[in-house]
């Protein structure tokens, strides 16, 4: 059984569904839930999601909501469930192949050196930190075996008085690779404080946006395209985007 929602919970997570049909659901994370369960025991949102349907639908019955992909939690933005084992197996594939097109936003506290640009570098996880480095050649040259080549390309979209927003388009999915190589340029994303933000956004998140997501529907074939709307603590974020 699954804990019955409140009227409040029951519109909220309703109204933050992108889109759905009978094999995936595209949701609109807010910074600070969770998509699958850590060790903070915290409710991920792909439980709450299957309370949800359960309840929309009456299922009295288990509910399968598959995860094929996460965003950190101090992110927000689209994120994709899967509703059948078929669809999970089929979206996870689409991932690892990197057929799965991901744009973000993100509002930096430094301006990029050119409006456009490809980064690769080659990035270190330390697990205990729970972040990322970018790795630095050893003295013949090479690369530490544990070092990963992470690729992307960013564009500056606009500016506000103190930030700037970059669209980034992800083309491999390291760890933290956004958050660490655009603080490695000289971006720090707004509130990201382990990046080397100067200070915290009020609410815990970070100015990471998940904005698009396209593929190849992974059962109809068809393409699928979804935007998340930006998060109302951004003010207006969207009205200095220039064509």
């Amino acid at each position: 059984m699954y804990r019955h929602l409140t009227d409040a919970e029951f519109a909220d997570l309703g109204s933050r569904i992108l889109y759905e049909d009978n094999h995936l659901l595209a949701f609109s994370k807010r910074a600070g839930e969770i998509v699958q369960g850590d060790k903070t025991g915290d409710e991920p949102l792909s439980e709450t999601l299957k309370a949800f349907i359960a309840q929309r639908d009456g299922k009295p019955g288990q509910v399968f909501m598959g995860v094929p992909h996460r965003l950190d939690r101090p992110v927000s933005g689209v994120t994709l469930f899967a509703k059948t084992s078929k669809a999970l197996e089929r979206l996870s594939d689409l991932f690892r192949t990197g057929d799965v097109h991901k744009t973000y936003w993100a509002l930096c506290c430094g301006a990029p050196p050119a409006a456009e640009g490809r980064l690769e570098d080659w990035l270190v996880r330390n697990e205990k930190q729970n972040k990322s480095f970018v790795a630095r050649p050893r003295p013949d040259g090479s690369m530490p075996k544990e070092a990963k080549l992470a690729k992307l390309i960013y564009r500056r979209l606009g500016d506000t008085e103190r930030y700037h927003l970059l669209a980034v388009e992800l083309l491999t999915g390291r760890h933290h690779q956004i958050r660490c190589q655009l603080a490695h340029m000289g971006c720090v994303i707004k509130g990201d404080l382990k990046y080397g933000a100067p200070r915290s956004n009020p609410d815990g998140s970070i100015c990471l946006h998940a904005r698009e997501i396209r593929l190849i529907h992974p059962v109809k074939k068809t393409e699928l395209v979804v935007t998340a709307p930006v998060p109302a603590a951004w003010k207006g974020v969207e009205s200095i985007v220039t064509p």
